[in-house]
């Protein structure tokens, strides 16, 4: 139900709004993670890395639908936060207008680019018609995936995290269940594991829905909402465009990645796969953590609560260092424990190359914590373009680790790309962050 995020003890309320997320992207990133698992360990690592081959392209497309929706929901909870609830709903219904359009281009535009742009990566001729398979199919579901986000981004806006978590838990387990019927009793493919993700993100959709109609009535948009003008339009288009475009020029900083990667072959790619897939369930609660401070930052700012945002930031950042410090040293210790998991133990090459990614990364987890706390409060503020800013210098950086490291040391160049990535973003949001403070004094 909904919560406000502007009474209370700052750092329990981020906590509180926080471990539902956590949980929340736990069971969205589980499509991917049970899908690693179950085609490495039954289809075989080939498949494996034609899933894994195609994932800088995904995360080009659904990782623009996730940062529009995020965009578009800061205006929607900032005027939940001033109490606006008029505003609330008509923010919904442009929300709602806008999505619908974008779903459309997206899909049209995605299926026709998805080949060329596997081609371009030059992804290896072994595994290319597998990859083309699996993400066309995705792409074709992207109206789902457009679906789920904008209902849980608006429901999180005013301050709900459980409700999508329990329906992310619901999708997870659909998830898994038609895997399994796919691939182990119809003994189908690729086409069949992209199949279930886009089933389940179907039934989360619309489980987000029926919820709204049923128990939100703060959400139910009358027609005097529904009667949009070019402003409202504008006003979400000019923070909710520049948070997706973000997503997707750090996607392309990921499509360099892949393009070095297959350069290395199959085996680069399998590891990378597999280490990515352990490397996003890791810094999760860090990811969560930026989508709390997103939702309070803007509900305080509505609420013109400034004093409370600075301590809510300073609190949560000592929590997310104290976590980095845990989950490096684990890494550390755990030798090939985790890969080995996704990779079985029949080759020390692959587990080697993908426990070397796990200790480069997680040795500057406390870069990438600042990065999510200091970019999502200042998306929360209403700065949607300083995020972008970072996301152009993460491109740089990590075109410069995949191309010039990784041609010079190879495997362990490209590792730096995320590390790299992170520094060089960090500088412009510190910057703007500090200069947006002390400006506001009310």
């Amino acid at each position: 139900m909904v919560k406000n995020l502007t009474v209370g003890n700052p750092l329990t309320v981020i906590l509180v709004f926080t471990i539902p997320l956590f949980f929340g992207n736990l069971f969205q990133q589980s499509y991917n993670i049970f899908d690693t698992y179950i085609v490495g360990r039954t289809i075989g690592l080939g498949a494996l890395a034609s899933v894994g081959s195609t994932g800088s392209i995904n995360f080009l497309i659904l990782g623009f639908i996730n940062g529009f929706g995020i965009g578009a929901a800061v205006i929607t909870s900032q005027r939940f936060g001033a109490g606006d609830i008029k505003g609330v709903k008509k923010s919904f219904a442009a929300t709602i207008i806008i999505s619908i359009g974008l779903a459309v281009v997206l899909t049209f535009i995605s299926v026709l680019s998805a080949r060329p742009l596997l081609e371009f990566l030059q992804t290896p001729a072994e595994i290319i018609d597998n990859a083309h398979i699996y993400i066309i199919t995705i792409f074709w579901g992207i109206p789902t995936a457009m679906f789920f986000n904008l209902f849980a981004n608006i429901l999180r806006a005013v301050g709900d995290s459980r409700t999508p978590l329990y329906f992310l838990g619901i999708a997870c387990i659909l998830n898994i269940l038609l895997d399994l019927f796919f691939i182990l009793v119809l003994k189908k493919g690729l086409r069949a594991v992209a199949l279930a993700t886009v089933i389940s993100q179907f039934a989360a959709g619309s489980l987000c829905l029926v919820f709204i109609i049923k128990k939100m009535p703060i959400l139910h948009i009358t027609s005097a909402e529904w009667r949009i003008d070019l402003k409202e339009i504008t006003s979400h288009l000019k923070i909710a465009l520049p948070v997706g475009f973000q997503m997707s020029i750090i996607a392309i900083g990921s499509i360099t990645v892949t393009y070095a990667l297959n350069q290395l072959g199959t085996s680069a790619v399998t590891a990378f796969t597999a280490a990515n897939r352990i490397d996003v369930i890791a810094f999760m609660l860090l990811m969560s953590f930026g989508g709390a401070m997103t939702t309070y930052t803007a509900q305080n700012y509505g609420a013109r609560q400034i004093g409370r945002i600075r301590k809510g930031i300073a609190q949560v950042s000592i929590i997310a260092v104290i976590y980095c410090v845990t989950i490096a040293l684990v890494f550390l210790f755990s030798g090939y424990f985790f890969p080995g998991i996704f990779l079985g133990w029949d080759s020390i090459e692959i587990l080697s190359m993908a426990h070397t990614y796990l200790i480069i990364n997680s040795s500057f987890y406390i870069l990438l914590a600042m990065l999510f706390i200091i970019r999502q409060s200042l998306l929360g503020l209403g700065d949607s373009v300083t995020p972008t800013i970072a996301g152009i210098m993460e491109l740089v950086m990590r075109i410069f680790a995949a191309i010039i490291l990784g041609r010079a040391v190879g495997f362990t160049g490209i590792c730096w790309a995320n590390p790299l990535a992170w520094a060089g973003a960090l500088v412009p949001l510190v910057i703007a962050f500090v200069i947006r403070m002390k400006k506001l004094n009310f």
